[in-house]
């Protein structure tokens, strides 16, 4: 199993951080990274994304929501073409920290026959991406 990790500390309360990364309809105007979602916050549910990395060609998908944390974490799965060839587990998660403060941890999981392939033409990229989102993600937050 590969997986990318991320986190960043943002200087805003835990419910300001969960109402901007669940609502969906503002990505396009803070988030360079994951610029579309649509689709019910809702386990079972099956998303429309539209994700960019940094440097690539964009990427339509359709993950299903397998958990849902209010106010502290949610995350799908998705695969490429079918089931273990290169399949992901996305986590969004956040920990409420000390001084109205709160930590946001972006992760994805991959696995699969090509997983390991894949990841070394777009695991750098995809890397840049997520931390790109969690700082837009946080100088959104920290807005006054």
């Amino acid at each position: 199993m590969h997986k990318i990790c991320t986190d960043i500390v943002i200087e805003a309360p835990i419910n300001e951080v969960w109402d901007l990364l669940t609502d969906f309809e503002s990505f396009d105007k803070w988030n360079p990274f994951i610029t579309r979602i649509k689709g019910e916050l809702e386990p079972g549910s099956r998303l429309d994304v539209y994700m960019q990395p940094p440097g690539m060609k964009g990427v339509n998908f359709n993950p299903v929501i397998t958990k849902v944390e209010p106010v502290h974490e949610y995350r799908w799965t998705g695969n490429l073409w079918v089931k273990g060839i290169f399949d992901g587990e996305h986590v969004f998660r956040i920990e409420e920290l000390e001084n109205n403060r709160t930590r946001f941890i972006q992760c994805e999981r991959f696995r699969g026959i090509l997983a390991p392939l894949i990841l070394s033409l777009i695991g750098e990229k995809t890397r840049q991406g997520f931390e790109s989102m969690n700082n837009n993600l946080k100088k959104e937050c920290e807005k006054e």
